[in-house]
């Protein structure tokens, strides 16, 4: 088991918040830090702290990305036109980890990351095992023909806990998605609040 699957429900208690709104989230029991100490942590957060912990947050939504390939992923962002918070979000968006978990073929960010990396994924007929792969607007995203039985994607397709959202067109029949279109940060379902703003600004300083 990966160190950052392993460390996914740390994520949700050291920020005290649900963040991919799970009904088994720890935080549902206990709304505070893991660890001895963990209740004795909440104190007043600097500027600093608030943009740190704003951006551990958006990192962790999408897998616990590395905070390499996350400031790579900012870097691009703020070279790109337009608003730098908003083309973070996109690119995070286009993500094909992130849009097999939006597409509900599994049940969490971290299982799509494992799913995609042992090949039960095809882009335009391709496939694809790379979780980072950046999917462009009209591309086709398939579970493989062996791998579209498997219990736990069956599963994930029933899942109620959230919807597909409307950038993505999804056919659970034939367990295929279409990327249909960059989304804006305001169509995306997070189940918290999220502020890719303070990101922005704790890169910035």
């Amino acid at each position: 088991m990966s160190k950052r699957f392993s460390a996914k429900y740390k994520i949700d208690r050291r920020m005290g918040e649900n963040i991919w709104g799970r009904p088994k989230s720890p935080v549902n029991r206990r709304e505070y830090g893991p660890g001895q100490h963990g209740q004795g942590r909440k104190g007043k957060l600097s500027d600093f702290g608030i943009q740190l912990r704003a951006k551990q947050k958006l990192k962790g939504y999408y897998g616990n990305i590395s905070e390499k390939q996350f400031r790579k992923i900012y870097d691009q962002a703020n070279a790109m036109k337009g608003d730098t918070s908003e083309n973070l979000i996109g690119l995070l968006e286009r993500r094909l980890d992130a849009i097999v978990y939006r597409a509900k073929f599994v049940a969490t960010v971290f299982a799509a990351r494992q799913f995609i990396n042992h090949g039960h994924v095809k882009v335009n007929g391709k496939r694809v095992n790379i979780p980072s792969y950046r999917c462009k607007p009209g591309d086709v995203i398939e579970v493989r023909e062996k791998s579209k039985q498997l219990a736990f994607v069956l599963e994930a397709v029933q899942l109620a806990e959230r919807d597909v959202p409307e950038y993505i067109s999804a056919d659970h029949s034939k367990m295929t998605a279409t990327f249909v279109s960059v989304p804006a940060f305001g169509d995306v379902p997070y189940p918290v609040v999220m502020e890719p703003n303070l990101t922005v600004e704790f890169y910035s300083r």
